[in-house]
């Protein structure tokens, strides 16, 4: 059983180790030099384990950060004697309660999220509303039936696109506490993708803009990701979208004519 414990947590740590910002262009300290150095002077079966101590040190590492935003502080004390007990065999409960507990604790932890995210996602749905009746009485902000909110940035010239049709757009998505969430900007390059893909507030939107147009849009949850979580997007999040519409790159009467 403890190898299957650590052989999880090890898989979950190298996950979490994988999705790290990049690192390479920051500057080395002294501490790091000294830590890489005594690092090339293991053999290949130390680094091996070391790498396996070091993944189930970030994945804990990453625990307690979650742990302490739900007010739930991981007693790393604790963790180090069962850590050190169970190298040498000399465990305070039996195999059989360990496994117990450590099912009630991640039991326990999942309803604290779930609860956390409840919260969240109430606390959304009022801060959304009130931005979006804020917003509404802003110069040149229009509302659609659905309860989209737009303003037009530039007018453009050429044609609009149909739900079916593949679009190339620039863009960017903020939360409405300015949280950049995504931008092609950032990335260098515009998107493009078959309009009826994407969210509802978008195939919507983007259908009222001409090619060459720049318009800004307030998108409510229920036509965003609704109660889903991504990334920096909690549950319930109303989004802002800054939208410049290159071109249509196939209007779907083009594409079922190739086929």
């Amino acid at each position: 059983m403890r190898k299957s414990l650590v052989a999880v947590s090890t898989v979950a740590a190298l996950g979490l180790f994988a999705c790290q910002p990049d690192t390479a262009e920051k500057p080395v300290t002294e501490k790091e030099e000294t830590t890489q150095s005594a690092g090339e002077e293991m053999t290949a079966s130390q680094k091996h384990a070391y790498a396996m101590g070091a993944s189930m040190g970030l994945y804990v590492d990453s625990r307690a950060a979650q742990q302490d935003k739900l007010g739930v502080p991981l007693d790393k004390e604790a963790l180090r004697k069962g850590f050190k007990d169970g190298l040498e065999d000399s465990l305070a409960f039996s195999k059989e309660e360990i496994q117990q507990l450590a099912q009630e604790g991640e039991q326990s932890l999942r309803e604290k999220q779930q609860a956390a995210a409840k919260e969240q996602a109430e606390q959304n749905v009022s801060k959304g509303k009130e931005y979006m009746a804020e917003n509404a009485d802003k110069e040149g902000v229009k509302t659609t039936e659905s309860g989209i909110q737009y303003k037009v940035i530039e007018e453009g010239e050429g044609n609009s696109p149909a739900a079916e049709d593949t679009v190339k757009v620039h863009y960017k998505g903020t939360l409405i506490d300015g949280t950049v969430f995504d931008s092609s900007y950032d990335r260098g390059e515009p998107a493009t993708f078959p309009l009826n893909r994407v969210i509802p507030g978008w195939t919507e939107g983007v259908q009222l803009m001409q090619e060459g147009a720049k318009y800004q849009f307030v998108i409510p949850p229920e036509l965003a990701y609704g109660e889903r979580a991504t990334g920096a997007i909690t549950p319930n999040s109303t989004l802002i979208f800054d939208v410049e519409l290159i071109e249509i790159v196939q209007d779907a009467s083009e594409q079922d004519a190739s086929e």
